[in-house]
């Protein structure tokens, strides 16, 4: 997974790459983490505030360092939906795909269907999805 910081090193950019480092090393996801501090490569993406993040080139946030809970969730999420793109949108290889916008290997908080289909082979509890 791609991940990019953008911000012109102060220390909330600092902070928000350690955080990220952290985190993904406690979930055991793999990330590929940019420092991104030129001026005009942080304004390609729009963003008006630092530090701000880009997973996978979706910027999921600007200005102000992001929370625990906030960092493990774009991870947790972005870890699922390469899993899911891996698989064919079998999560974790259930028999059946995860329904469109169900969250489901998306990394929004969803519960796992009652049927057990899409991630019926594993939980996640503390991440409040399947």
């Amino acid at each position: 997974m791609d991940v990019r910081v953008l911000g012109t090193g102060c220390a909330n950019c600092r902070n928000t790459v350690h955080l990220i480092e952290q985190t993904a090393q406690a979930l055991g996801v793999a990330v590929q983490l940019t420092k991104v501090e030129d001026i005009q490569a942080i304004m390609a993406y729009g963003v008006m505030s630092t530090p701000a993040v880009v997973i996978d080139g979706q910027v999921v946030h600007a200005g102000g360092v992001p929370s625990r809970d906030k960092v493990q969730q774009w991870l947790r999420g972005a870890a699922a939906g390469a899993e899911r793109a891996a698989t064919g949108g079998r999560c974790g290889g259930a028999a059946a795909p995860a329904p469109a916008g169900s969250g489901c290997c998306g990394g929004a908080p969803a519960p796992a269907p009652a049927t057990g289909g899409c991630c019926g082979a594993r939980s996640n509890a503390s991440a409040g999805c399947c």
